[in-house]
């Protein structure tokens, strides 16, 4: 077989999944605000069912959801019956997924849950199924066809639920006001999370900041720049950061020749640096310093008073990229 016709066949899952996926956009309508509504004012958890390829999606769905500030458990329809009930609350909403809406596992299970009062969200491709009536709110994931060869394989369908459930999440956490810092305070231990929490005062340094006045020489520069990694700021009797001089700077200047022991700082400085603010991102400040191509970054107080320095090994010692 030739590989253009491989290729072909992968971009044609891509098309008809896409296409399918536009498809339940357009039909997307007010029973989607109703199951945000439903679950936003809940109490209590999202409860989220199904079966095989469907079961699969409800467990990304309730990872999704928990970690997006809605609190979700999957509940696999078998083992409901079998004392997993128990999870289960009356104040819950549960989320069941199913693409024919006919599967005599999920419906046995829908019937407990209403017996316990809780609210229902179908996610199914048949919205006339026993499931979809039978349920508080039913969202429309039918697709016209599998992107499978013989229309068998759940492709297309497990697509379409998974990004419904998706688009519930999402929008939910903008209904709570789901914020950032609201994300790093569940996600602590990952990479995602220390870019959320670690600021630039954790990493800076603050004793022995290397600053010189404006009236120093290029000798105290050098031998600043040579004792205190790379970098001299220079600031003014308040504080102030006026300027910074850096290794880069000091190579320039010996390679032009001359005696430049004696050349005052001020002559010569960089003026108006790029500079840190106290309570940045320490992610938001790496991304700038190695976009701009340096290696430090004086870092100032609100009153624009200098406070420390921090470099980018340390930024990327403490993983915020």
């Amino acid at each position: 077989m030739e590989s253009h016709d491989i290729v072909d066949r992968g971009k044609r899952v891509f098309r008809l999944e896409a296409e399918a996926l536009s498809a339940i956009e357009a039909r997307l309508g007010e029973e989607f605000a109703r199951a945000v509504t439903l679950i936003a004012r809940s109490p209590g958890r999202v409860i989220v069912c199904g079966v095989g390829k469907s079961g699969l999606i409800g467990r990304k769905i309730a990872a999704t959801l928990t970690s997006t500030g809605t609190p979700a458990s999957f509940l696999h329809p078998v083992d409901s019956v079998h004392g997993d009930l128990g999870i289960v609350g009356r104040d819950d909403v549960a989320i069941l997924i199913s693409k024919s809406g006919e599967s005599d596992e999920l419906l046995a299970l829908l019937a407990h849950l209403k017996g316990f009062g809780v609210r229902t969200i179908a996610i199914t491709g048949d919205v006339k199924s026993a499931l979809a009536r039978n349920s508080d709110v039913s969202l429309d994931a039918a697709v016209r066809e599998e992107a499978c060869p013989h229309d068998l394989a759940p492709t297309t369908s497990t697509t379409a639920a998974l990004v419904l459930g998706d688009a519930l999440a999402v929008a939910l956490l903008q209904e709570k006001g789901f914020q950032r810092e609201d994300f790093a305070r569940i996600h602590p231990g990952g990479a995602l999370g220390r870019q959320l929490v670690v600021r630039v005062d954790d990493i800076m340094l603050r004793q022995d900041v290397p600053v010189l006045s404006g009236t120093a020489t290029m000798r105290e520069a050098i031998v600043m720049i040579a004792r205190r990694r790379g970098i001299a700021i220079i600031v003014d009797d308040h504080q102030r950061v006026e300027g910074v001089l850096s290794a880069g700077d000091l190579s320039k200047m010996i390679e032009r020749g001359g005696d430049i022991l004696p050349i005052p700082v001020r002559t010569v400085m960089t003026r108006n640096p790029k500079i840190a603010h106290s309570g940045e991102l320490g992610s938001a400040v790496a991304y700038r310093m190695e976009e701009i191509g340096i290696v430090a970054m004086p870092v100032v107080d609100d009153d624009e008073t200098l406070v420390g320095v921090v470099h980018l090994h340390d930024l990327l010692r403490a993983r915020v990229l």
